[in-house]
């Protein structure tokens, strides 16, 4: 990003570099360490963490480094003082060391993934993180504790939400507003699974149940509710809108983006004129994917004129986007914009807006136990907050790990009084203190069992 470039180059001159504690070496992370390592002048990567050391070890050799390897908080800090990149398997303990100034968290867990980032917040340390599950759960109370310590807290540059963010920005810039932040999806099937998506992930290097959440819609309802609670925009109706082009094909041909405007119009009118900021969304089989767009709307009869004149048509709804989202690639500027500028890329605005909940995947049964994002038990969609609270839902953040004590039927939303959930979860407590903190009148006990 322009700026950020040029500042980094001069902590660069100046020999005064970003140290970045990256929490996470698996396919995102060891991309993010390879951005860092080869092509970022003015940072530096001074450790990895991952639970399996070898996965840490390989994020450095992947770029022809080879880092020490500490297991305790002290042997990390004193192999940071000497400038010399470590290795471990202590994630909180290189979180936490004098001389990072920076955390990645790139771990895609919930409960591991709260308490690294809650001990870097804690420890004075800016968070950057990749972990849209995380923060669609507990996001907020996050937020509330990295301000409270004067930290920035945000999601990354180069994924879809935060390549939103950043066009959103830039319609605003315009002095255009910004109404609809969307996705662009190539497949939603909310039945696919682990099985169904191995072979696609071994191709890829991925996990089957991670390319499963993808496909199922859990990944995108994440992405689109941290917009929403960054934006304070809603969704239209439970599960969004989520036109399909495709026709349930994903080998049909793309349509493009601005002939599926249409397909949201009817609910942004109805939105806008109940007085809401606008909905975040999503669309299958447009091009260009997979990119993200935003639509606004401006009043100004002159500047509609201009945007006409401009290709962009005569409205009242104009659609901008950006054709690609580059992940590893753009995370090293967001950490710059953080640390230099104190400058999040998507951080959530207030209390939440939008939750994601889970929905059966199959008829469960009593005892069964919800395993993970994208598996064989339940897909996430995006819902408003209000009807999560009047309804308790419970968050499908929440459910995993959790056993059934009733059943339920396929497609049906899971409630907290379905589920038996794990005792001393630290995900647990931190969300019953957003609910206390953004909703005291409507504080879902289940939340703190």
């Amino acid at each position: 990003m322009i700026i950020v470039d040029t500042a980094l180059k001069k902590r660069h001159a100046d020999n005064k570099p970003i140290r970045v504690a990256l929490v996470g070496a698996g396919f995102q992370g060891r991309g993010i360490a390879l951005k860092i390592i080869t092509a970022t002048p003015g940072m530096v990567l001074a450790g990895v963490a991952n639970r399996n050391l070898d996965p840490a070890l390989a994020a450095y050799r992947e770029a022809g480094v080879e880092p020490e390897t500490a297991a305790t908080k002290a042997e990390i800090e004193a192999l940071i003082r000497e400038g010399k990149p470590v290795a471990t398997t202590d994630a909180i303990a290189l979180s936490t060391a004098d001389g990072i100034d920076a955390v990645v968290e790139v771990t895609g867990s919930l409960e591991y993934a709260a308490h690294v980032v809650l001990a870097a917040i804690e420890a004075g340390k800016h968070v950057v993180q990749m972990n849209a599950e995380l923060d669609g759960t507990i996001g907020p109370i996050l937020k509330a504790r990295a301000d409270a310590k004067g930290v920035v807290y945000s999601f990354s540059d180069g994924d879809q939400p935060g390549v939103q963010m950043n066009l959103v920005r830039f319609v605003e810039g315009l002095g255009v507003r910004p109404v609809l932040c969307g996705n662009i999806k190539g497949l939603h099937d909310p039945y696919r699974n682990p099985t169904t998506q191995k072979a696609f992930a071994e191709k890829w290097g991925q996990k089957p149940a991670m390319v499963a959440s993808f496909a199922d819609g859990t990944k995108i309802s994440f992405e689109q509710a941290i917009v929403a609670n960054a934006t304070g925009m809603t969704v239209a109706k439970r599960g969004m809108v989520g036109p399909d082009f495709s026709g349930g094909n994903p080998g049909a041909p793309l349509v493009p983006l601005e002939d599926t405007v249409s397909a949201f119009a009817e609910h942004l009118d109805r939105v806008l004129a109940q007085g809401g900021e606008g909905i975040v969304d999503y669309v299958v089989g447009a091009r260009p994917g997979p990119g993200v767009f935003v639509l606004g709307t401006i009043d100004n009869a002159r500047q509609q004129h201009y945007l006409n004149l401009y290709k962009l048509g005569t409205g009242p709804y104009y659609c901008f986007y950006t054709p690609y989202h580059l992940c590893h690639f753009e995370v090293p500027t967001s950490v710059a914009r953080a640390v230099l500028f104190d400058d999040p890329v998507l951080t959530p605005k207030a209390g939440p807006v939008v939750g994601v909940i889970a929905l059966a995947k199959k008829d469960l049964e009593v005892g069964e136990t919800v395993e993970d994002f994208g598996g064989y038990e339940v897909y996430g969609v995006a819902e408003n907050i209000d009807v999560i609270r009047r309804e308790n839902l419970i968050p499908i953040g929440l459910a995993l790990g959790a056993k059934l004590r009733r059943s339920v039927p396929k497609d049906q939303p899971l409630t907290f009084d379905d589920l038996d959930l794990p005792s001393g979860r630290l995900i647990d407590q931190l969300y019953a203190e957003q609910e206390a903190m953004f909703a005291p009148q409507m504080a879902i006990a289940g939340a703190a069992q």
